[in-house]
């Protein structure tokens, strides 16, 4: 993450000077490293995170069947599961389940460009204080300074892959179903919207796994470039 948060470093932001004032607050003693060998190792960092951790999300049952981003129903719907399943309606209840999880991982595949190009717009500064900062520094700062941005570009890819999915057919029987039983209250819910934001969740959690590995583990630094440029972390 640190080389997420560096990366962004490599990602266009070669302003000389502005990178000579980083490099001059960083720990000695870690050899010279050029400003092409810092952005180069935030690159490939970067590429490695979401080779990684985020491209598992977008494979069938990448949301599904992880336990740490599986997305499930919002209090609303978790009624609208229980009477559905009283009546003998389990099969559908669980396919509502599994196609939300479908949508995200559908969208993370489209979005995950988006979520690079927010990442590129992090400053040399706050590279410098992601890299030598905590263990989820990096994770931090792109949900405080992203989240807004991926939500509008991110919420019609959710939509759109409702349609791609079959979600938004299935979801209209649910609510049809359960809206038609005598005396539930009825629901209207917006599941793009809850369906958007665990999807970004889910983004961030696997990138938090992702920064801590690189920052505690060095084995995963698997090469040169990226054990000298992480070095400089080691020595804060």
């Amino acid at each position: 993450m640190r080389k997420i948060a560096l990366s962004l470093v490599a990602f266009g932001l070669f302003g000389c000077a502005e990178m000579q004032q980083v490099l001059d607050q960083l720990p000695q003693g870690t050899g010279v490293l050029s400003q092409a060998e810092i952005g180069n190792g935030l690159k490939e960092a970067l590429n490695n995170g979401i080779a990684k951790q985020v491209s598992k999300l977008t494979a069938t049952d990448g949301f599904f069947k992880n336990e740490a981003v599986k997305i499930l129903l919002p209090e609303e719907l978790q009624t609208v599961d229980k009477k559905l399943r009283q009546i003998g309606m389990s099969k559908l209840a669980d396919e509502g389940l599994k196609v939300i999880n479908r949508a995200a991982e559908d969208a993370v595949k489209e979005a995950t460009p988006i979520f690079v190009d927010a990442v590129k717009q992090m400053t040399f500064t706050d590279a410098k204080n992601i890299l030598m900062g905590n263990e989820s520094s990096a994770t931090t700062y792109l949900q405080n300074t992203t989240s807004t941005a991926l939500y509008t570009k991110f919420n019609p890819v959710i939509k759109n892959s409702y349609t791609k999915v079959g979600a938004d057919k299935v979801w209209k029987e649910i609510i049809t179903k359960y809206n038609s039983i005598p005396l539930v209250k009825k629901v209207n819910p917006d599941l793009t919207d809850y369906n958007t934001k665990k999807a970004m969740e889910g983004v961030f959690k696997m990138i938090a796994v992702e920064e801590k590995d690189i920052r505690t583990n060095l084995a995963s630094r698997s090469s040169d470039l990226l054990r000298k440029v992480f070095a400089l972390q080691d020595q804060k």
